[in-house]
């Protein structure tokens, strides 16, 4: 019996499963192991986990700068597969929960000393370009929207995911404030304590992270896996488009670059006798006169290609205009 219980113990230490949690699925267990299979995403791993972790001194816990440049960098070069499973797992017990929560080490990278007041926050975040960029992209990809059935814009989970994944690593960090296993509530490092006359813009601002259905429907999708097909898969075009006014011919596969007879030549020509227009311009006939010409004259050092019958068609459609053009200069 004795030999038996230790070698379980050794089991669950060689797997790094914890043993409260093994005779139930640890999702988020299981994303750690699947990033340790993964050479770039273990290396990266290992290397932020090994700077958030190292001491500084007896007052400074570690490195918070190199870490979380080192996080930035995790996220950013790891593919999504490994990051998001580590990140959104879903959970079902409390022990699973807190692995989920000491995804990006907090006591390095999260927490502090004091809660600061989330719109000086916010002031440090705008100052930095690049968190200011990332803090943009999140409000505009988790902003709560009540007029799509996921209540994110375009009904897009993985834009709202990224945008959360992209702020780790910054002073806005966001990250579970507890080890609630199903209540999924994430919040930066602040507070609006001593907000002053600013308190209900401070309120607004933290409520974006936590009473944001989006960003909480998107993290409890992808933890259960029904996220699959609510991302489209292309992007997504304006439902009106500005009418084209005039149809422009565009050049066929066999006319090159170099051909001399241009696109130009043939839309002013070519139009005249398409759409029926008046002979009344003299300049502009005389100018198309003159160009083609040019073009096309005996003398011309260039080539035009006529090996479609695109081609010809364009052609014999410019030279038809001559008499018409020869006629109205003699007027």
């Amino acid at each position: 019996m004795i030999l038996a219980n230790a070698f379980c113990l050794f089991f669950f230490l060689g797997t790094g499963a914890d043993p409260v949690v093994s005779a139930k699925s640890n999702h988020c267990l299981d994303a750690a192991k699947a990033c340790n299979l993964n050479d770039n995403c273990k290396k990266l791993r290992s290397s932020y986990i090994s700077i958030c972790n190292r001491e500084i001194s007896s007052t400074e816990r570690c490195n918070r700068r190199k870490c979380h440049k080192a996080l930035r960098q995790f996220f950013d070069r790891v593919p999504s597969e490994y990051t998001y499973r580590m990140l959104f797992c879903s959970c079902q017990d409390q022990a699973c929960a807190e692995r989920r929560r000491q995804t990006i080490l907090p006591s390095c990278s999260y927490e502090d000393k004091e809660k600061p007041n989330c719109l000086e926050l916010r002031t440090l975040c705008r100052i930095d370009h690049l968190c200011r960029s990332r803090l943009a992209d999140f409000h505009a990809n988790c902003r709560a929207s009540y007029r799509t059935l996921t209540s994110c814009p375009s009904d897009n989970y993985q834009a709202c995911l990224g945008a959360y994944a992209g702020l780790i690593g910054f002073d806005m960090t966001p990250n579970y404030v507890d080890s609630n296993p199903t209540g999924i509530v994430v919040s930066p490092w602040c507070n609006c304590r001593g907000s002053g006359n600013q308190e209900e813009e401070c309120e607004k601002f933290l409520r974006d992270f936590t009473e944001n259905p989006c960003l909480r429907n998107a993290i409890q999708a992808f933890g259960n896996g029904t996220d699959v097909n609510m991302s489209p898969k292309g992007p997504s075009f304006p439902a009106t488009q500005i009418p084209r006014v005039e149809k422009t011919p565009s050049l066929p596969d066999d006319l090159s670059d170099s051909t001399s007879l241009g696109t130009s030549v043939i839309t002013t020509c070519t139009s005249i006798q398409e759409q029926g227009l008046k002979v009344n311009n003299s300049k502009e006939l005389s100018m198309c006169f003159t160009e083609l010409t040019t073009n096309i004259s005996p003398g011309s050092k260039k080539v035009i290609k006529l090996d479609s019958d695109s081609s010809r068609a364009r052609l014999s459609a410019a030279l038809m205009v001559f008499p018409v053009l020869m006629l109205t200069l003699a007027l």
